[in-house]
């Protein structure tokens, strides 16, 4: 078995794509600036929202420009903080901010008092973002511990700098002769971004990350993924986030492709045929969704004889000569071009993956972290398994500490990409990277080709008295198959009096399939539990007893969420049920 997994993994660096080295985001900028020069960088909509190219080199032009400014104002090495939506200038924000600086990229999703406490934290001298963000911050000034911070507007408005006018001064500094900010010089191994990991201000943690780190994951995933000049990138989730970050925007940069914005969840599939994305990065759900859709209007479009009676992928079943068809017309649903869709953030249903990859798209599944830049394992352009995370991603190696009897525990990793520790936080800095190895504080067990499986968290494990371990992750996956949930949540509960852990499930009932189940009547309170009931006892039927749901509740909103999709596992969600 050993010599198996010796061979695959020697077999994948053998295949690995070539790479160019580059250690910091200002080399990389102006060696894409260089190479691709009037290649387009961005696709952006204008103020009658038409479609306009903007290059490589304009872009390089501007992000210096904005880091010229920023230097002007004393601001060279110092914490600039970046907030809003996805869009261009938030990326030109992040470059400029980290060669100047050290970025740090906030939630725009967050309380306005955790976004101040971050800044205090951190110590910013500056902000740049959405009007929305920073107004919610003036709001709330006497909470600052800074009383001069610098705050810059995305969009016009008399209250903060303007940005498209600072940008402006920067080219007026820059063409009169200030060459600061061409000759800063990078020490690609020192912290220049700084993230939060969580969304409360109890259980933040700083992740510090060097221009190594992440030009070092950009390598690593360009050898496995092979990014195309022709490829556009289409970024729907939120660009604070590494994920995003990384693989959304600095990875495209560094290889000549083109980024588009999503205008909004809603406007997804319109986005789609404006733009003809061949490139999404999404979370689990989003894939979902799409899945969903596809299915149901083949089930609605296929002449009767070929629909499928459960409502299922029926595209498997339809003869030989309408299969090319049936996959040209879901192609061009979704913008005509896509071929890879790349998800992280939690398992994705390894059905779906097998579907896409039958209807001619090619859908990867990786496993990530912050504190790793993101990416540790991926599936890829040579190897891929539907029900993994991947194998090793190059220069990168992971290994499970303290296996248990089935090869379950802690996923420990060790390469160029682990980050250099938890800001102004020693003590929990050398609980995590011990040895050279960050303990992730996730499960899960390697198969003996090398493939990667990700079992659960290390903090959500259910303990049973008898010592018994069970993953709600696992559990939920079994609830999250039947078309009659949308989504839940499995908890350990203790009953008073009582040492016993029992297993108890909140579930999110999906309403549309519901009511289709009841053929379009609403169903009452007492039919709808009871149709959850089934469905419960339907999940433990396939699970040993120790596994089994003994009790559950309704809710009657979604759960709250991280914004990469997670459901979260603490807060409001263990307290808000009907």
């Amino acid at each position: 078995m050993k010599q198996e997994k010796k061979i695959i993994s020697e077999e994948l660096k053998s295949k690995y794509h070539k790479t160019e080295e580059v250690t910091n985001f200002k080399d990389m900028l102006y060696r894409s600036a260089s190479i691709y020069k009037t290649r387009t960088a961005f696709k952006l909509k204008d103020k009658d929202n038409k479609i306009y190219n903007l290059s490589y080199e304009q872009f390089k032009d501007d992000v210096v420009s904005l880091g010229t400014y920023l230097i002007s104002k004393g601001f060279l090495n110092k914490k600039i903080a970046v907030i809003g939506k996805n869009s261009y200038n938030w990326a030109v924000s992040y470059l400029a901010a980290s060669i100047v600086g050290i970025v740090v990229p906030i939630d725009k999703e967050l309380h306005s008092d955790d976004v101040i406490n971050f800044m205090n934290v951190s110590e910013a001298v500056c902000i740049i973002g959405d009007n929305k963000n920073l107004n919610q911050i003036i709001e709330k000034k006497e909470k600052l511990s800074k009383s001069d911070i610098c705050f810059i507007s995305f969009e016009n408005d008399n209250n903060f700098l303007d940005f498209s006018k600072i940008k402006n001064l920067g080219t007026e500094l820059f063409k009169n002769g200030d060459t600061s900010f061409e000759k800063i010089t990078i020490n690609p191994d020192e912290m220049r971004i700084l993230l939060f990991t969580s969304g409360t201000t109890g259980n933040a943690k700083g992740v510090c990350l060097s221009q190594r780190n992440i030009c070092s994951n950009i390598l690593s995933t360009y050898g496995i993924v092979k990014v195309k000049r022709s490829d556009l990138f289409f970024s729907i989730l939120p660009l604070h986030h590494t994920y995003e970050c990384t693989l959304g925007f600095l990875l495209p940069i560094y290889s000549g492709a083109s980024i588009a914005y999503c205008d909004g969840l809603r406007y997804i599939s319109q986005n789609m045929q404006e733009y003809h994305p061949s490139v999404i990065l999404c979370v689990p759900l989003l894939l979902e969704n799409v899945y969903k859709k596809i299915v149901k209007s083949l089930n609605t479009s296929l002449p009767e004889k070929y629909r499928d009676k459960e409502n299922k992928n029926p595209f498997s079943s339809l003869p030989f000569f309408m299969k090319p068809i049936v996959k040209n017309k879901i192609k061009n649903t979704l913008g005509g071009r896509l071929r890879v869709f790349i998800v992280g953030a939690a398992a994705t249903n390894p059905l779906i993956v097998d579907d896409f990859e039958k209807l001619g798209l090619l859908t990867l599944q990786g496993y990530g972290l912050t504190e790793c830049s993101p990416l540790v394992a991926g599936n890829n352009d040579f190897y891929h398994k539907s029900d993994s995370a991947g194998l090793p991603i190059p220069n990168v190696d992971y290994k499970i500490d303290n296996p248990n009897d089935e090869g379950i525990g802690e996923i420990i990793v060790k390469g160029p990409n682990v980050m250099l520790g938890y800001y102004n936080n020693e003590e929990e800095t050398k609980r995590v990277l011990v040895n050279g190895w960050f303990h992730t504080g996730d499960l899960g067990k390697i198969d003996e080709k090398g493939y990667l499986y990700i079992t659960g968290r290390c903090k959500s494990v259910i303990v049973t008295k008898n010592g018994k371990n069970i993953y709600p992750e696992e559990v939920e996956y079994y609830l999250n198959d039947s078309p009659l949930i949308s989504e839940s949540l499995v908890l350990g509960i203790h009953k008073e009096n009582d040492d016993e852990t029992y297993i108890n499930a909140q579930i999110f009932p999906n309403m549309e399939a519901i009511i289709e189940y009841f053929k379009g009547s609403v169903p009452t309170k007492e039919e709808i539990k009871k149709i959850i009931s089934d469905v419960v006892s339907s999940v433990n039927s396939k699970l040993p007893n120790y596994k089994h749901i003994k009790g559950f509740v309704i809710r009657d909103k979604e759960f709250d969420k991280t914004t990469t999709q997670k459901i979260k596992r603490y807060g409001d969600n263990i307290n808000n049920k009907s």
